[in-house]
């Protein structure tokens, strides 16, 4: 039997309300489980201590019979300290597409041409100015 710990949800629409269980992989979300280990609720500000509750020696107990944490849960027990910190991978989503790239890239270099020509109408009239005297002269 695969064992998880993860999230059962439960609340009213809008009102998410979850519950930290040990279940079977094959059960419904919100169906059978085995045992509840604690709870989250999203609602609650992130500072405040009841917006997860776990009894950690259960959740200990479930790890060490080969429970697998999902990644919601996971991050709850990093934060707890009870687990190492993993890597994730981001997979790049967080990128914009190559339409937002290139016209981004495109800002840049209007940008670099305007600042460029700024440049040369600041050092032009100083160069005239020079020229002109040298010329009165």
């Amino acid at each position: 039997m695969a064992m998880k710990i993860r999230l059962a949800r439960g609340g009213s629409k809008k009102r998410p309300y979850y519950s930290i269980v040990a279940a079977d992989s094959r059960m419904a979300r919100d169906g059978r489980f085995i045992e509840k280990l604690g709870t989250y609720s999203p609602l609650l500000p992130k500072d405040s201590e009841d917006r997860v509750k776990m009894n950690m020696e259960r959740v200990q107990h479930w790890l060490a019979n080969g429970a697998q944490p999902t990644d919601r849960v996971s991050r709850f027990l990093e934060a707890a300290g009870v687990t190492e910190k993993k890597t994730r991978a981001n997979m790049k989503k967080a990128e914009p597409g190559k339409k937002a790239q290139e016209r981004t890239k495109e800002r840049e270099e209007k940008a670099a041409a305007l600042k460029a020509a700024e440049e040369e109408a600041k050092n032009a009239p100083a160069e005239e100015a020079t020229t002109e005297g040298a010329a009165s002269e």
